[in-house]
């Protein structure tokens, strides 16, 4: 199984970005799936996850700007971010728990917010 995310790029403060992340391979069920962040000289944190259910968790720092959402039928796990601040520059990861292989992790995409 693998993770692939795309949406990643160089946005002004206050702009929007969506993220998508794709699992693929042979996938059973995925329970949990989530983004993780990490800035340069800081360590990797939770920014939000979803449960095969819908249910989601967000990181105090993005609440009411983020929202996590999930296409069980794509394997998919989106995240999109609005009213992006400087402090949102990081390095963004996906996280699967796939019901038969367990946790895996997806290559990051960068996001930068600058002026």
């Amino acid at each position: 199984v693998q993770l692939q995310a795309s949406g990643g790029g160089l946005v002004q403060p206050g702009g929007s970005l969506r993220l998508s992340c794709a699992a693929s391979g042979s996938i059973f069920s995925i329970n949990a799936m989530g983004w993780y962040r990490q800035a340069p000289g800081k360590q990797r944190e939770l920014v939000a996850d979803i449960t095969s259910g819908g249910s989601t968790n967000y990181a105090d720092s993005v609440k009411g700007r983020f929202t996590i959402s999930r296409d069980n039928a794509k394997n998919t796990v989106y995240l999109q971010m609005n009213s992006l601040k400087p402090e949102d520059t990081a390095v963004y990861y996906c996280n699967a728990d796939f019901a038969l292989q367990g946790g895996y992790w997806g290559k990051g995409t960068l996001v930068t917010v600058s002026s």
